[in-house]
């Protein structure tokens, strides 16, 4: 299956050199780590390394250099994954999970961005998991994701320690089409910004797509 990328042509996707800088930058200037690492989940492995879990997987941040690593993997990073690890380990505030899910309208900005997030992230999840939607589960459970009770078919990845997404189907019939939705913690502001939420549903539909099961 071909893997077809979004066409958008944001700030924050023009700029990936610039916003990597000003992340690491933003790295640079706290502080604090060990306090850090606490609001974020992340773990403090000494004065020059934190590893922050991203999608079921483990990332290494050296400082000062800001190089990020996957643990055991030689394999470069997305300069993408890199500015999103970056962002939620420097923008974590700590607040506790609520327990209570929204969706993309309900965070700042999100009625405004929300047709451009359905095509980016809610469109790619339907078309291709919509008519199999078990798909979705086993594609899923490689990011470590575990089964919900939403909609008709529905799973919940932990993109970071305190990051769930929430990817829910409902299967269509010959009267109506299939749908679907993404759901959030409703303390994902205090993680990360409405268009790294956007960013970062869109990345891992398509880490989603390239791991269909071959049929």
């Amino acid at each position: 299956m071909e893997v077809r990328r979004s066409s958008s042509n944001s700030p924050w996707e023009r700029g990936f050199d610039v916003s990597y800088k000003f992340a690491c930058e933003k790295l640079a200037a706290i502080s604090d780590i060990r306090e850090q690492c606490r609001r974020s989940g992340a773990r403090c492995m000494g004065r020059n390394e934190i590893v922050v879990d991203y999608l079921n997987q483990p990332y290494h941040i050296v400082l000062p250099e800001c190089r990020i690593l996957l643990e055991n993997n030689d394999r470069e990073i997305p300069l993408r994954d890199k500015i999103l690890i970056l962002h939620y380990f420097t923008g974590a505030k700590g607040t506790p999970a609520t327990g209570k899910s929204i969706a993309y309208k309900q965070l700042q900005g999100g009625a405004s961005y929300f047709p451009a997030f359905s095509q980016r992230a809610i469109g790619p999840l339907v078309k291709n998991f919509g008519n199999s939607p078990e798909l979705l589960r086993r594609a899923a459970a490689k990011l470590g994701g575990r089964e919900a009770n939403y909609g008709d078919v529905s799973v919940t990845i932990d993109a970071f320690d305190h990051v769930p997404i929430t990817f829910v189907l409902w299967k269509g019939d010959e009267e109506v089409a299939s749908n679907g939705n993404i759901l959030f913690d409703a303390n994902i502001s205090d993680y990360l910004a409405t268009e790294d939420v956007t960013v970062l549903c869109e990345t891992i539909i398509w880490k989603l797509v390239r791991d269909i099961p071959a049929c």
